[in-house]
Parts: C-alpha cells; sequence; structure tokens
C-alpha cells in the first residue's frame, strides 16, 4: 500500500501527454493551450477617443475659449485631415484621433452655438479642462507580438474575448485526453431496470462522466462489464484508443473481482495496487505503452473521492498542466468535532462556507459511509486528516480540499 502523495506522483510521473491539435476561437472554450500565444493585432490599433466631446489642440483647451467645429469622426469613419489651431472635430467614444489632436473635451464642458451667418457650429469651453484628457493610446492593452497567454493556460470565457481582439482565429491546444469507463459487476444494473434481489443500480458513472467533462477530458462509458473473464477482455479491447480507463468496482480481493488481473492479461504493468486512503483503499494503477489505468473502486462515495484526489490531477497532467503532488487544500476552521484518524489518510465530505467574519468554516458530514451518495450531492470540500491524526474539535483548523465553490 503506497501512501496518497506517491500515488498522485506515479500518475503524474506516467500521463500520457496528448498531442496538439487546432481548434477555431469558436471551439476554445476550456481547451488548454499547447503553445504560447503572440498577438497578431495592435489593441487598440489606433489612439482612440474614451468620451464623445470634440478633439481640440491641448493649447485650445481653456475656459471660454470658442472653437470652430470643422468636421466629425463617428466610430470606423476617421477624419480626414488635421486638426488646426482653433478648430474642433467632433468625435465619439472609440473614434479614431484626428492627426494632430491632442486632448478631448467632453460634451458637457462646452456650449453649443448655431452661427447664423456661417453653416459651421461654434463651440465655447466652459469648464477647466487637464489637457491631454480622454485619449486611449494604440497598443495600451497590449501590442502585436506580446505573449498574450502561455502554454498551459486553460481557456476561459475572457480569454476567448481577448483573443478575438488580437485577430486569432485558430488556436493550438492540447487534445482532450479520451477517458474510458466501464463499471464492473453482475450485481450491476442499468437505470430504468427492474431490479430483483441481490441487485444494485450502477450510478456512479453518471457523475464520474460528468466530473471527467468538466476537468477538460472526453468520457465514454462503456456500461457494466460482467463478472467474467471474456467480457472483460472484450471491454479492454473496447478502449484500444483511450488515453486513461477507469473501471469501477471489481479491485477488491474477493473470487469475483477479476480486472485487475484482467489488465494484467491484456498487457499492463502494475503502478501500485492499494493506496492508504479512507474511502478508496483499492484503488489501483496499471500502463501499458502510452495508456494508463486508474481503477477506483465501486463503492460510490469511494471512487467519486478517489476521482477528485487520483483522476483529476491525471487528467491535467495529461493536459500538460502544473499538477502539485498534494491535493490543493487550504486551512479552515471545524464547527464540529472530527475523531481520531486511523493508519490511513482520510478525506470525509464536509460543507464549507464562510462566517460573518469572512473565516472559513468546515462541517464534516456526520455519515461517511462509502456507499452513501447523498452526502455528495450536499457536499463542496474534502477534510483532509493525515494517517493517525488525533482527534480534533470545533474551533480547531484542519485542511480541506474544495471540490467547488458554487
Amino acid at each position: 500500500m503506497i501512501s496518497v502523495s506517491d500515488a498522485r506522483a506515479h500518475l503524474i510521473a506516467n500521463a500520457p501527454i496528448t498531442s496538439t491539435e487546432t481548434v477555431a476561437l469558436d471551439d476554445a472554450l476550456s481547451h488548454v493551450l499547447a503553445e504560447d500565444v503572440t498577438a497578431q493585432f495592435t489593441q487598440p490599433p489606433f489612439a482612440a477617443s474614451a468620451m464623445d466631446g470634440y478633439a481640440i489642440r491641448k493649447e485650445d483647451a481653456v475656459v471660454g475659449k470658442t472653437l470652430t467645429v470643422t468636421g466629425m469622426a463617428p466610430a470606423g469613419r476617421p477624419f480626414v485631415g488635421c486638426v488646426k489651431f482653433g478648430d474642433a472635430i467632433r468625435i465619439f467614444t472609440g473614434s479614431v484621433m484626428p492627426d494632430l489632436a491632442d486632448h478631448v473635451v467632453i460634451q458637457e464642458d462646452v456650449e453649443v452655438n448655431d452661427n447664423a451667418d456661417t453653416a459651421l457650429k461654434t463651440i465655447t469651453i466652459t469648464q477647466p479642462q487637464s489637457p491631454p484628457s480622454h485619449i486611449r493610446a494604440a497598443g495600451i492593452d497590449f501590442n502585436a507580438g506580446d505573449t498574450l497567454f502561455t502554454a498551459g493556460t486553460r481557456l476561459g470565457p475572457i480569454h476567448l474575448s481577448v483573443l478575438a481582439s488580437a485577430n486569432i482565429a485558430a488556436l493550438p491546444v492540447r487534445r482532450r485526453p479520451r477517458v474510458c469507463v466501464f463499471a464492473n459487476g453482475d450485481e450491476l444494473r442499468t437505470v430504468g431496470s427492474t431490479v430483483e434481489p441481490g441487485q444494485i443500480l450502477a450510478s456512479t458513472g453518471y457523475a464520474l462522466t460528468a466530473l471527467i467533462k468538466s476537468w477538460g477530458a472526453d468520457a465514454n462509458y462503456l456500461g457494466i462489464i460482467p463478472d467474467d473473464k471474456k467480457a472483460l477482455q472484450d471491454a479492454i479491447k473496447r478502449t484500444e484508443d483511450a488515453d486513461i480507463i477507469v473501471p469501477l468496482g471489481g479491485a477488491s480481493v474477493g473470487d469475483f473481482d477479476l480486472v485487475r488481473d484482467a489488465f494484467k492479461t491484456a498487457g499492463f504493468d502494475p503502478l501500485f495496487e492499494k493506496i492508504a486512503v479512507k474511502p478508496g483503499k483499492p484503488t489501483w494503477s496499471s500502463i501499458k505503452d502510452s495508456t494508463i489505468t486508474l481503477g477506483l473502486p465501486g463503492n460510490p462515495a469511494s471512487g467519486l473521492v478517489c476521482a477528485h484526489l487520483f483522476l483529476k490531477p491525471l487528467i491535467e497532467a495529461s493536459l500538460g498542466l502544473e499538477c502539485p503532488n498534494t491535493p490543493a487544500s487550504v486551512p479552515a476552521k471545524l464547527t464540529a468535532p472530527l475523531g481520531s484518524n486511523g493508519s490511513r489518510a482520510s478525506y470525509n465530505r464536509a460543507f464549507a462556507t464562510h462566517d460573518e467574519a469572512g473565516h472559513l468554516c468546515v462541517t464534516p458530514f456526520p455519515r461517511q459511509d462509502s456507499s452513501l451518495l447523498t452526502p455528495f450531492a450536499r457536499a463542496n470540500a474534502l477534510v483532509e486528516s493525515p494517517p493517525h491524526a488525533p482527534a480534533r474539535q470545533a474551533g480547531e483548523i484542519t485542511n480541506i480540499v474544495l471540490l467547488h465553490t458554487d
């Protein structure tokens, strides 16, 4: 039996790094960049007005001075020519600044005068000015050739807007890891089936495949495979294009726990066979060429806890993301007592929130049986207890692993 940190280290070291592919910007959300991306465009590409008003020469920005409006510069239609002393160009937010204009007097700071003797309007400056003002210089966001995002960046919504403003239509990204999942056990039945005495519904795969997709991989659920060597061998053949294979169940020491032996027969070499973790001791891994197997326990809580602890970092490593060798944990104050721990590191499902003072607090659930799913429906954290940790009281600080923050 190996430790949690050693198991994670083995998985990360043997993660199959996926190849690079090119995707359109429209399809890039949640993908991970395979290479640094540089801007193909300067943003903003020209000096632009930041306000609606009048573009003038800064020497003319004097209270009481009257200027002649000699043109207009709507957004997208720059004024042709330069601004002379005594002239003003009507301008709008986002419009190109005319040549020689170096100040924008906002429209609230002028009085517009209609001149009956000429078709040209004039404006009179009514408020003190502090030129130069209200101009966005070209390239204040970024310039062509600047590195916008580095390899390993997972692309979120704002990344897409930045890339669009840099005129980048396609991106080099890591191919999503292909993860094949199957459940094993003669007692399992699919949802909607008639369930006879001694049988149970295979439910863990629904949460697991959803988590796999949220972590940036493609999930292919192969269904339920019975406790039969031939059926298991056939299932393994169906995973030949997978980067990661995740069997659920069949990993203990009973007469009908055949999954690990089936993978050995198929040429997979063991990485580890048990982890000193609670829940999830039967978690195991093996490898063949560039495909890695992570066997998770069949009990729902055990499987899902270990998916967070081991499968998530394995997927992230396959995507080229930096993966620490320990869970990302944060300190939190216990709101209820927590019993002493045994020889295995334990991860209790819990709910974390902030108190009125803004401190992170955590409440472990009283029911931690590995067969229970309903506590996971409310859980947003795991309370981490190292081996042989003493009992802790309410108010003491402990480490927790945050599962999500919504």
